[in-house]
């Protein structure tokens, strides 16, 4: 499934997909928005930031946001357009992210949302002297997840076609 097919997609439910990237010592940075457009306004229902490196495991995932009450497949289409992106635009094959220990409960409830996604852990992050560096980069401690691409995208591209929107 290609970025374009995304647009289309999100143009059949009322919404608008936007993304952004900068450049800096080798790092591309970028920021993928879902959002609906009127004459006057636009109202951002979710967005997903993060950054790559070169290698087949570069796509680093930061930030998602998706508001409450969102309109129907925001989630799907920010995650889509991610993975798209991520394999359309550079050499990454495989995304990892970290499951902040922010709220009680509320990491556990994070990982079972980026399981259904199509991540698996690959560790915890905590105090060890040895997830100082991991720590650093994500900026805490938390469950350590990696998820291919391809694969995201596949499951994603299955709900659209139950929806009869591809």
């Amino acid at each position: 499934m290609e970025i374009k097919n995304l647009q289309t997609i999100s143009e059949l439910v009322g919404l608008i997909i936007k993304i952004q990237t900068r450049e800096t010592l080798g790092l591309v940075f970028f920021r993928i928005v879902v959002a609906r457009q009127n004459k006057d306004y636009v109202k951002i229902w979710g967005e997903m930031k993060g950054w790559t490196i070169k290698g087949k495991e570069g796509l680093q995932l930061d930030t998602l946001k998706i508001l409450k009450n969102s309109p129907p497949l925001v989630s799907e289409l920010i995650w889509a357009t991610t993975m798209a992106w991520a394999l359309e635009n550079t050499s990454c094959k495989k995304a990892r992210l970290l499951a902040i220990y922010d709220q009680e409960g509320y990491s556990r409830k994070l990982v079972r949302y980026f399981r259904r996604i199509g991540f698996n852990t690959i560790k915890e992050v905590g105090s060890k002297p040895g997830d100082l560096f991991l720590r650093l980069i994500w900026g805490g401690a938390g469950t350590l997840m990696r998820g291919e691409c391809l694969n995201i995208l596949d499951k994603i591209k299955i709900k659209f076609q139950k929806s009869n929107l591809i």
